[in-house]
């Protein structure tokens, strides 16, 4: 398995939810700078509940800001141990530990981005390929480490 590939696509995936967090929140405060006007308090409610629209989407970038971060930090170097950057199979699934970005695929195989802060990582930390551990009563057995 190629990591640094693999870790190019991450990358990529979380600048692109920077962009959109940006745009947005360039456009909600667009559209609050168009509700301006004289008529009143239901104006002063809508700026109200657009800014709090802007906070939200803020928290979320910083959020992105945060995993981009950690994702910058993490090489592709091989792994003999579940770790952060680590490529794990067991016999449920292929994990890549960096920033919980969901699902991706990689050479027609789905990959799940989990963080190392994942009760499922928590779990499984430390160990090393032909291992086992159990999250929610379920056992896994963990086939092999990139």
């Amino acid at each position: 398995m190629d990591k640094s590939k693999i870790l190019e696509i991450i990358k990529l995936k979380i600048s692109e939810k920077i962009q959109n967090f940006e745009n947005l929140i360039a456009e909600t405060r667009a559209s609050s700078n168009d509700t301006k006007s004289s008529m009143g308090d239901k104006y002063e409610t809508g700026r109200e509940m657009l800014q709090q629209e802007v906070n939200n989407l803020q928290r979320q970038l910083n959020e992105i800001l945060n995993q981009q971060a950690i994702v910058q930090k993490i090489n592709a170097e091989p792994s003999s141990k579940v770790q952060n950057g680590a490529l794990v199979k067991t016999d449920k699934g292929l994990f890549y530990i960096s920033a919980s970005l969901g699902e991706i695929v990689f050479d027609n195989q789905k990959i799940m981005t989990v963080s190392a802060e994942s009760p499922l990582v928590k779990a499984m930390h430390g160990k090393k390929g032909g291992e086992t551990f159990v999250i929610n009563n379920i056992h896994q057995k963990i086939e092999s480490i990139w």
